[in-house]
């Protein structure tokens, strides 16, 4: 308006009445209080289809060349995988196929916490209260058994607390002198002096746990590509330390351990090594961030599956790594999310109140079995192809609900809600998906095949068709924006709309019954593309769609 010299409706109009003459794309527009609203030619509407209909592989970007890695999951061997464990794997595994499907070569890894204090409480608690007791004696999942002497050891601890301060004993003396406490902490010391017997107890029961997390992250369908544990990395993480301290970047007190002084970067002082000379998280994490880049020296991000109330540490560790005078630890960074709550409350794993993820998993394939029984959505069906629904309705509303939540914000995870076939939920989408297989399976009987040319025929579209295209066209800007956002959460909502808005041109359009075959066909071929797109999309949260129900 201010180089036309006219009001803004008059300039609209002369800018409208141009496109409409000069432009093949614009068939009209209109004026609404000084906004231009251009309405497009139909023909480019079904040009923008034939396009993504004919794209292979849509959604997923060329090569960058670029690589990074992604760590997630990484468990202690002291207990079992629990519901913030879910979280965690979900959002890593997906964030690493989000980033694969904006064209990144991407390494999943993890960190296994496989030694220190919280695992020599499993083991000596098993030593004095197990009587020989094996996963193949007791019936039990490896990791459970382990977990159950973690379990065994607080009880007797605070046992013995509560005996010390009953004989006059201050309690954080007491907590000090437990004599189950000090045997653990004798058994870290021998540990790292490689003593014969309690590394040959640590491998065994170790070995137990890693076959009991194998059975877990199997069956939630997660995968890494190489596996980083505490105790090749811990003495890697020592001697920087070392270095660090002739360098002058470190200091010692006066009791022999060693610390870095933050105070200038807003922080304080880290502790990096104790005054025992055995080490601490931070000590492995330096460690580790180091093998890492030395395996794989071309990966340009180390991204860190882990959640909240450890953002103070990965600061930490980033400064300190950046203060060794790596230039890639500007490159590191910390994918923080939120706990998950249950509506029962909190969880704590060393009372043995923990939402065990296996059970967790069962109870939710053991839930969409009762829901699809109650709606007779599975006639027809043997037992096994049952079982195999179940499983996929059972997973895929787990994995749906836990991220369609953005990583950042603590959740309330819902079992029953998140198991509906009715709401922004897994089943839902999966439910439209079936649907559409059967659209498409009736249309092959039929012989309705779409071809290219049938786009080029249309006469008109449907607005909840335009609609439909409309949403097809944004999923790789969707893709891209929930790769650089690292957040699964984008493609989860992109994917609920495309269901949602299928269903209603399901509700709205008839199919079979269309007279013009021209339409039918590219009904047909715009049914087949939804398809498509929304199992890409469920598929890069890790949830399978089924065929069938």
């Amino acid at each position: 308006s201010r180089i036309s010299k006219k009001k803004p409706e008059e300039t609209a109009a002369a800018i409208g009445d141009y496109l409409v003459e000069k432009s093949e794309i614009v068939e009209n527009y209109n004026v609404v209080k000084g906004f231009l609203n251009i309405v497009l030619t139909q023909k480019t509407w079904t040009n923008l289809f034939a396009e993504i209909w004919a794209t292979e592989n849509y959604g997923v970007s060329a090569s960058t060349g670029k690589e990074v890695m992604v760590e997630y999951s990484s468990p202690n061997t002291n207990k079992p995988l629990h519901l913030g464990h879910l979280r965690n794997n979900f959002l890593g595994w997906s964030v690493s196929e989000i980033l694969k499907a904006n064209g990144h070569t991407v390494h999943k890894v993890q960190i296994i916490n496989d030694r220190g204090i919280h695992i020599c409480k499993s083991m000596v608690a098993w030593t004095k209260f197990g009587e020989g007791e094996t996963p193949d004696s007791s019936g039990k999942k490896g990791d459970k058994l382990v977990g159950d002497y973690y379990v065994k050891f607080d009880q007797e601890y605070k046992k013995q607390i509560a005996e010390l301060v009953e004989g006059g004993m201050e309690k954080a003396e007491a907590e000090k002198q437990a004599p189950i406490m000090k045997e653990a902490q004798e058994m870290l010391l021998k540990w790292e002096k490689k003593d014969p017997d309690t590394y040959a107890l640590w491998e065994k029961m170790n070995g137990w746990v890693y076959k009991g997390f194998d059975a877990t992250y199997n069956q939630m369908g997660v995968d890494f590509d190489k596996l980083y544990y505490e105790s090749q990395t811990f003495l890697l993480g020592k001697e920087e330390v070392e270095k660090g301290l002739e360098s002058g970047i470190f200091f010692k007190k006066d009791d022999g351990s060693v610390w870095v002084d933050l105070t200038e970067e807003g922080l304080d002082e880290k502790l990096l090594l104790r005054a025992d000379g055995t080490s601490v998280y931070m000590t492995q994490d330096i460690g580790t961030a180091i093998l890492r880049y030395r395996d794989y020296p071309k990966i340009s991000q180390q991204i860190y599956t882990v959640g909240n109330e450890q953002e103070y540490h990965f600061k930490v560790l980033f400064m300190i790594l950046d203060k060794l005078g790596y230039d890639w630890a500007k490159g590191c960074y910390h994918l923080s999310y939120g706990m998950v709550d249950l509506p029962s409350g909190k969880m704590k794993s060393r009372e043995g109140t923990v939402v065990d993820a296996d059970e967790l998993m069962d109870e939710m394939i053991d839930t969409a079995r009762e829901h699809t029984e109650e709606l007779g959505k599975i006639d027809g069906f043997s037992k096994e192809q049952a079982a195999e629904l179940y499983e996929t309705l059972g997973l895929g509303a787990l994995k749906y609900f836990l991220l369609k939540v953005d990583p950042k914000k603590r959740m309330l995870f819902d079992p029953n809600e998140s198991i509906q076939f009715q709401g922004n939920t897994g089943p839902f989408i999966q439910y439209t998906h079936a649907r559409i297989a059967a659209i498409l399976r009736k249309a092959e009987q039929l012989n309705f095949t779409p071809q290219e040319e049938d786009f080029n025929k249309l006469e008109t579209l449907q607005p909840v068709e335009l609609s439909l295209i409309h949403l097809l066209k944004d999923y790789p800007a969707k893709v891209k924006e929930a790769g650089d956002n690292y957040s699964p959460d984008i493609v989860a909502q992109y994917v609920y709309d495309l269901a949602k808005e299928y269903n209603r041109f399901y509700q709205e359009i008839s199919i079979f019954n269309e007279e013009d075959e021209t339409a039918l066909r590219f009904r047909i071929a715009l049914s087949g593309k939804v398809a498509e797109v929304i199992k890409k999309a469920m598929g890069l949260i890790g949830a399978n769609v089924p065929d069938r129900m």
